[in-house]
Protein backbone atom coordinates (compact mmCIF):
# COMPACT_ATOMS: atom_id res chain seq x y z
CA UNK A 1 0.00 0.00 0.00
CA UNK A 2 2.58 2.34 0.92
CA UNK A 3 4.87 1.69 -2.66
CA UNK A 4 1.60 2.15 -4.22
CA UNK A 5 1.06 5.97 -2.36
CA UNK A 6 4.54 6.46 -2.90
CA UNK A 7 4.29 6.05 -6.80
CA UNK A 8 0.81 8.19 -7.08
CA UNK A 9 2.45 11.06 -5.29
CA UNK A 10 5.80 10.76 -7.80
CA UNK A 11 3.22 10.78 -10.75
CA UNK A 12 1.14 14.05 -9.07
CA UNK A 13 4.61 15.72 -8.72
CA UNK A 14 5.90 14.98 -12.09
CA UNK A 15 2.34 16.12 -13.87
CA UNK A 16 2.86 19.61 -11.40
CA UNK A 17 6.40 20.05 -12.36
CA UNK A 18 5.61 19.26 -16.28
CA UNK A 19 2.16 21.92 -15.70
CA UNK A 20 4.29 24.23 -13.87
CA UNK A 21 6.86 24.30 -16.80
CA UNK A 22 4.15 24.12 -19.64
CA UNK A 23 3.43 27.31 -18.18
CA UNK A 24 6.72 28.80 -17.26
CA UNK A 25 8.04 28.28 -21.04
CA UNK A 26 4.62 28.22 -22.90
CA UNK A 27 2.41 31.19 -21.91
CA UNK A 28 3.46 34.18 -22.61
CA UNK A 29 2.34 37.54 -20.92
CA UNK A 30 -0.25 39.06 -22.63
CA UNK A 31 0.86 42.62 -21.42
CA UNK A 32 4.61 42.03 -22.42
CA UNK A 33 3.66 40.35 -25.76
CA UNK A 34 1.77 44.31 -26.41
CA UNK A 35 4.35 46.53 -25.22
CA UNK A 36 6.78 44.43 -27.14
CA UNK A 37 4.21 44.87 -30.47
CA UNK A 38 4.11 48.58 -29.55
CA UNK A 39 8.16 48.87 -29.58
CA UNK A 40 8.43 46.85 -32.76
CA UNK A 41 5.52 47.99 -34.64
CA UNK A 42 3.68 50.96 -33.01
CA UNK A 43 5.50 53.75 -34.94
CA UNK A 44 4.18 52.54 -38.47
CA UNK A 45 0.49 50.49 -37.42
CA UNK A 46 -2.08 51.32 -35.01
CA UNK A 47 -4.24 48.16 -33.16
CA UNK A 48 -7.40 49.81 -31.58
CA UNK A 49 -11.00 48.64 -33.62
CA UNK A 50 -11.18 51.34 -35.85
CA UNK A 51 -8.21 53.29 -35.54
CA UNK A 52 -7.20 55.47 -38.54
CA UNK A 53 -4.01 53.63 -40.14
CA UNK A 54 -0.82 54.73 -39.58
CA UNK A 55 2.18 54.78 -42.02
CA UNK A 56 1.06 50.78 -42.25
CA UNK A 57 -2.48 49.50 -41.85
CA UNK A 58 -4.67 48.81 -38.78
CA UNK A 59 -3.78 45.84 -37.28
CA UNK A 60 -6.69 45.21 -35.20
CA UNK A 61 -8.59 41.70 -36.65
CA UNK A 62 -5.86 40.83 -38.98
CA UNK A 63 -6.12 37.22 -38.05
CA UNK A 64 -8.72 36.07 -40.37
CA UNK A 65 -8.43 39.28 -42.89
CA UNK A 66 -7.80 39.04 -46.56
CA UNK A 67 -4.35 40.34 -46.74
CA UNK A 68 -4.47 43.89 -48.21
CA UNK A 69 -8.12 44.30 -47.05
CA UNK A 70 -7.58 46.73 -43.97
CA UNK A 71 -10.09 49.68 -44.20
CA UNK A 72 -9.06 53.17 -45.32
CA UNK A 73 -5.13 51.90 -46.28
CA UNK A 74 -3.57 52.23 -49.67
CA UNK A 75 -1.46 48.89 -50.36
CA UNK A 76 1.22 49.14 -52.42
CA UNK A 77 0.77 47.39 -55.75
CA UNK A 78 3.63 44.95 -55.11
CA UNK A 79 2.15 44.25 -51.71
CA UNK A 80 -1.29 43.60 -53.43
CA UNK A 81 0.28 41.49 -56.11
CA UNK A 82 2.26 39.29 -53.91
CA UNK A 83 -0.55 38.84 -51.36
CA UNK A 84 -3.41 38.32 -53.54
CA UNK A 85 -5.80 35.49 -52.04
CA UNK A 86 -3.98 34.93 -49.03
CA UNK A 87 -5.54 35.36 -45.62
CA UNK A 88 -3.84 36.56 -42.52
CA UNK A 89 -3.28 33.57 -39.64
CA UNK A 90 -0.47 32.61 -37.55
CA UNK A 91 1.69 30.77 -39.82
CA UNK A 92 1.37 33.38 -42.49
CA UNK A 93 1.86 36.29 -39.68
CA UNK A 94 5.19 33.99 -38.58
CA UNK A 95 6.58 34.04 -42.66
CA UNK A 96 5.67 37.81 -42.58
CA UNK A 97 7.02 38.77 -39.03
CA UNK A 98 10.71 36.44 -40.32
CA UNK A 99 11.50 38.71 -43.53
CA UNK A 100 8.42 40.97 -44.80
CA UNK A 101 10.67 41.29 -48.31
CA UNK A 102 10.49 37.22 -48.40
CA UNK A 103 6.94 37.08 -48.25
CA UNK A 104 5.91 40.05 -50.68
CA UNK A 105 9.75 41.28 -52.38
CA UNK A 106 9.42 45.35 -52.88
CA UNK A 107 6.39 45.93 -50.60
CA UNK A 108 7.09 49.05 -48.75
CA UNK A 109 7.36 47.20 -45.28
CA UNK A 110 11.16 46.24 -44.62
CA UNK A 111 10.98 44.06 -40.71
CA UNK A 112 12.77 40.88 -40.15
CA UNK A 113 12.87 39.27 -37.08
CA UNK A 114 15.07 36.12 -36.40
CA UNK A 115 14.21 35.07 -32.94
CA UNK A 116 11.15 33.03 -32.84
CA UNK A 117 10.03 33.32 -29.75
CA UNK A 118 9.72 37.22 -30.46
CA UNK A 119 7.78 36.04 -33.27
CA UNK A 120 5.57 33.76 -31.27
CA UNK A 121 4.76 36.95 -28.70
CA UNK A 122 3.87 39.35 -31.48
CA UNK A 123 1.66 37.02 -33.28
CA UNK A 124 0.01 36.23 -29.45
CA UNK A 125 -0.69 39.74 -29.57
CA UNK A 126 -1.83 40.39 -32.93
CA UNK A 127 -4.25 37.35 -32.29
CA UNK A 128 -6.05 38.72 -29.15
CA UNK A 129 -6.83 41.60 -31.12
CA UNK A 130 -10.09 40.53 -31.95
Amino acid sequence: MYQRIQQYAIVLMTLGAISYNSNALGADDLAAAKAMAVNHCGSCHTFGKGEPPGQGPNLFGIIGRKAGTAVAFNYSERFKKAMEGQTWDEKLLDRWLTDTQVVAPGSGMVYSQDDASKRKKLIRFLSSLQ
